[in-house]
């Protein structure tokens, strides 16, 4: 009998009878792998596990536990979705079901006007559940694009698709559905197909733990003009435990959505009259922003950055001249014609302090120029999309732009990979990821010399830090590449906050210039670092990050006091006093209900410390010290002693 010989990742190889498939090299190897596997890699191409395989072929079997297996799993889960809703909904109509970040999810159009709310989730769930049950094996087929027009001829979403294929028009997010000059489906029951370049998991009995979330409403194409359709969103995981630990950040991250408690900790509203994705903030949220925006002046000019304030809009020649208005339009507000000009509300900062660095000849004495700014920005975000403050059409950045020469890019992209992992530790996170997006392929301007050179500066920042990254080969703007940084909060989500980019473009565009030490006029290099994003933005990370239990530091009140009763509001006047002359923010609680309803309150205005007065405090001079997070309370606590630990905590920002 003849035999194929494959090699697998840790440089062994396995002999097979001619025709096996990697379902078989599972089996071989062992019971474990062949009930785990999902799919397989074969030379580069992930493929499923009825493919026959090769000689010679170098395969690597995929299980629930590799990002790959949780992404098959979630894209046959979409699928699995689909067939329950169409068992449910005869004559529905189905778009497209992509696996996202952490699940998956797909359109529908369903019969006569019909519209699901999250009540029928879970029919949808119980049905499912019955086709895992029924172990249908997810089948492979592939046709031309004549035959896949007339199998698909009763869906017409589907049928956009493959025309927009043959006529070569078909956008990326078809990329799931089918590639090329065939069509592809899959099949895993008598009256359920779809189209997909899959691959997929062997059978639906591999789909136990999916949980549907919620029902919206997505536009065909994202086009308001197209079909509102309904967009079914679930998770799906590889075991029980991991679906429980999802819905368990779920249910905290529920707990700490930024938008409710700005509310009820009276920080930030949105209200209606001012339109979407406009905030205003509040006193106690004011103080809060303030104290963030006070801290980033004083390292920004402790740093060796100076301070430069630009308006609010500007007339077109300067987005003309910067590119904006070739490359971002559609993210800016409509022009404005006043005096004759077209003015525009500026989505950006950086050519006002191009417009400060050419206000004057520079020498290279001059450089690195260091320019800061906490510069507010509008970018025209639709209504949809905005989310609070982590996605709003009007915020303010704090920005810096660096012009230096070529030679100083690696010094000046270390330092300031420092400064922006100090800052970001300063207010809490110590848990870091970096991606370097490096020169795109097709289409990026400056010389390859300063590309590998700026690259490679960004690389040697990341590693003299010791940071973890990833590369993102191509993954830079055309002028040029960047370091972006993740935080990951109290409960293990990523956020994206920190940005250093070089910039070749603009230093062109503008025609800047600098005398070099020999005399001659050389184009300087601009980097551009946004540290915290958006203050806004930063603000709603941390509120979610502390669950609204901000440190000592930043919190709007740092300590309430509460006298036992009235005959007691004699020395608490002289503790408020003696804080705010320390400069603590304190507030007091007078004796106006019972002891145990104030300390409630204050514990759920999130306050760090409540401080109870009685008789033996007032006679000993001490306090009674209710420390938030912390069941007994520290009593007889000297004043002195008191105001020494919160100086130091404040000091430290513990």
């Amino acid at each position: 009998m003849s035999a194929v010989t494959v090699s697998l990742p840790d440089g062994s190889s396995r002999e097979l009878p001619s025709g096996s498939t990697a379902a078989d090299l599972a089996a071989d190897i062992g019971p474990g792998l062949a009930k785990a596997a999902l799919i397989a890699v074969v030379d580069g191409t992930e493929v499923d596990l009825d493919v026959p395989l090769t000689d010679g072929a170098t395969v690597a079997l995929v299980t629930g536990s590799d990002d790959a297996g949780l992404h098959t799993i979630r894209h046959s889960a979409a699928h699995l979705m689909a067939q329950a809703i169409l068992d449910l909904h005869p004559g529905a109509r189905f778009a497209i079901g992509p696996p996202i970040e952490h699940g998956f999810y797909y359109d529908f159009d369903l019969p006569d006007g019909k519209t699901l709310s999250d009540d029928d989730l879970e029919a949808i769930e119980k049905r499912m559940k019955e086709l895992v049950k029924a172990d249908q094996p997810f089948e492979r087929h592939e046709i031309s694009i004549e035959e896949a027009l007339e199998l698909f001829k009763d869906e017409p979403y589907k049928l956009e698709i493959i025309e927009g294929v043959r006529s070569g028009g078909a956008s990326s997010e078809d990329a799931g559905e089918l590639s090329g000059d065939t069509v592809s489906y899959y099949r895993n029951s008598d009256t359920f197909l779809d189209m997909c370049t899959g691959p997929h998991v062997p059978s639906t009995s591999k789909l136990e733990h999916v949980k549907l979330m919620k029902v919206a409403g997505a536009y065909w194409r994202g086009d308001e003009k197209r079909p509102m359709l309904q967009r079914i969103y679930g998770t799906a995981w590889a075991n029980k435990k991991d679906l429980k630990a999802h819905l368990h950040r779920l249910e905290e991250a529920e707990k700490r959505d930024h938008r409710r408690l700005a509310r009820e900790m009276d920080l930030v509203s949105w209200p209606d009259e001012l339109g979407p994705g406009l905030a205003v903030w509040h006193p106690k949220g004011a103080v809060i922003r303030k104290l963030m925006e006070d801290y980033s002046r004083d390292r920004h000019e402790n740093g060796g950055y100076e301070f430069a304030y630009s308006p609010h809009l500007a007339k077109s020649v300067l987005w003309e001249t910067s590119g904006h208005l070739d490359f971002y339009a559609d993210g800016m507000y409509p022009p404005m014609e006043m005096d004759g000009a077209t003015y525009y509300p500026k989505p950006m900062n950086c050519p006002f302090h191009v417009m400060v660095y050419k206000s004057d000849q520079r020498s290279y004495r001059d450089l690195p120029m260091r320019i800061f700014e906490l510069g507010t920005v509008y970018r025209y975000e639709l209504s949809g999309a905005v989310h609070g403050l982590m996605r709003s059409r009007g915020f303010t950045q704090d920005d810096s732009h660096i012009f230096c020469t070529r030679e100083m890019i690696e010094d000046e992209l270390a330092s300031l990979l420092d400064f922006v992992l100090s800052v970001l530790r300063a207010f809490g996170f110590e848990d870091f990821q970096a991606k370097l997006s490096t020169r795109p392929e097709e289409k990026s301007v400056g010389d390859d010399e300063i590309w590998e050179s700026a690259t490679a500066g960004l690389k040697a920042a990341l590693e003299k830090q010791g940071l973890d990254y990833v590369v993102d080969e191509g993954g830079g703007a055309f002028y040029g590449p960047k370091i972006d940084v993740d935080v990951r909060d109290a409960i293990g989500r990523a956020w994206q906050l920190s940005t250093i980019q070089l910039d070749f473009n603009l230093p062109d565009r503008f025609d800047l210039e600098y005398v070099a030490a020999d005399g001659e006029r050389k184009q300087p290099v601009m980097i551009h670092r946004a540290l915290m994003g958006s203050i806004e933005r930063f603000f709603g990370v941390l509120i979610e990050h502390y669950a609204g239990n901000f440190p000592a530091w930043l919190a709007p009140t740092q300590i309430k006091i509460l006298p036992v009763a009235e005959v007691h509001d004699g020395y608490v006047d002289e503790l408020y006093a003696m804080f705010k002359e320390q400069g603590f923010r304190v507030a007091v609680d007078p004796a106006n209900d019972g002891l145990g309803k104030r300390v409630r309150n204050a514990k759920i205005e999130k306050t760090p410390y409540v401080l109870v007065v009685g008789d033996d405090d007032v006679e000993n001079r001490t306090l009674g010290v209710n420390k938030r997070g912390v069941q007994d309370v520290d009593r007889d606590v000297p004043v002195d002693d008191f105001i020494a630990m919160l100086n130091e905590e404040i000091e430290t920002k513990a």
